[in-house]
């Protein structure tokens, strides 16, 4: 996700083999796991490259090609609830999910309806990046979770799927699943 010109190059063969890419869906994030003050700024530099400034410029060429052949699109950017609360230790992550979500809501604004950006906010949920956190963190998130589960990678791909869907008309919205343990 980083490295600009490999990604621009495997949006270029897509197109060749697909045609024009008319729905992306930014999901690819680092996280992290330790308080701020604890952070080196090499590490929160890693973070900001990887979960905002990669996301965004991904975008800003994907954006370019859709409409330079003036075609309308779908974005959907993977955020968390982390950006819309913020958590002990993901000072870095939290910031980077708040700064795609503010994002989306400009980018939806600024394509007047071209292009419909959302946002999904997923909750905490079991995964490579949750898997630095203890087994008593996991089932104290699951205790205050209303729901009584953690989110799945399940609860989050149909609502992605809606989004991309041409016969919705929602835009600007960051959408919340994490089993209501932001309520």
């Amino acid at each position: 996700m980083t490295d600009a010109p490999a990604t621009q190059a495997f949006v270029k063969e897509v197109e060749a083999k697909l045609g024009v890419i008319d729905g992306l869906v930014n999901n690819a994030a680092v996280g992290q796991d330790s308080l701020h003050v604890h952070t080196s700024a090499d590490e929160i530099a890693r973070i900001i490259e990887t979960n905002l400034t990669a996301p965004l410029v991904l975008t800003r060429f994907w954006l370019r090609r859709l409409m330079g052949k003036g075609r309308r699109g779908r974005l959907v950017n993977i955020t968390s609830i982390c950006g819309q609360r913020g958590y002990q230790g993901l000072v870095a992550y939290s910031s980077t999910k708040a700064g795609l979500d503010g994002a989306t809501r400009a980018i939806a604004r600024e394509m007047a309806g071209r292009v419909l950006a959302n946002s999904v906010a997923p909750g905490f949920f079991a995964s490579e990046m949750s898997a630095v956190l203890g087994q008593n963190q996991l089932e104290s998130i699951t205790r205050r979770t209303p729901s009584g589960a953690m989110t799945s990678p399940e609860d989050v791909v149909p609502v992605v799927r809606t989004l991309l869907l041409d016969q919705t008309n929602i835009n600007g919205q960051a959408i919340v699943i994490d089993g209501g343990g932001s309520i």
